[in-house]
């Protein structure tokens, strides 16, 4: 990178990515009601390949606390079911022979604090993420300056540029953090 302002855009373009594969990760947690992102962390065992369920099946929301799984494959009805019970989303599904049925039981309070103890870890890989860009943009920045392309003062002001985009950046996620807590405690 030859210039600061290629280097903000960079770490901009990255930092936001990061907020959004936060706010991917939360989607999938889960709060009181269905939803099919629930099961975006599910792969079944397909013929040898770990493959994501999503695509092995249609996923719908018949009601507020179900979820049903119709494989495209019955043959691999028995796979997707093993996937499901050994994953960590507590759920046990019924299977009769063509559908899969995932009764969603309302969280008690100890489920509930278990999943945002969850989501603070995701936030805090987030956090690291940004905090990880902000290192690179000031080395690019160092760098510029060490090969005499940019004045000292230009290097401050674009390490303080560059801070203000963390702090954006890192407030993005801590908002959506206790959003996300406060929707996961919140008895219905």
């Amino acid at each position: 990178m030859n210039s600061i302002e290629e280097i903000k855009a960079s770490s901009k373009t990255r930092m936001e990515k990061a907020v959004a594969d936060f706010q991917h990760e939360m989607s999938t947690l889960r709060t009181g009601r269905a939803s099919v992102n629930f099961l975006d962390g599910i792969r079944v065992d397909y013929y040898g390949t770990p493959t994501p369920l999503s695509q092995l099946a249609n996923l719908h929301v018949p009601e507020p606390g179900m979820i049903t799984v119709q494989p495209w494959d019955i043959s691999q009805i028995g796979a997707i079911e093993k996937a499901i019970r050994t994953s960590d989303l507590g759920v046990n599904p019924a299977n009769d022979g063509k559908i899969i049925r995932l009764p969603i039981p309302p969280l008690n309070e100890e489920r509930r604090k278990e999943i945002v103890k969850r989501m603070h870890g995701f936030a805090e890989e987030h956090r690291v993420a940004v905090r990880n860009i902000r290192r690179d943009a000031n080395d690019h920045v160092k760098k510029l300056l060490k090969d005499k392309k940019i004045a000292e003062d230009e290097e401050r002001r674009a390490a303080d540029e560059i801070q203000k985009l963390t702090d954006a950046h890192m407030a993005k996620i801590d908002a959506a953090s206790k959003a996300k807590e406060k929707e996961l405690l919140e008895f219905r």
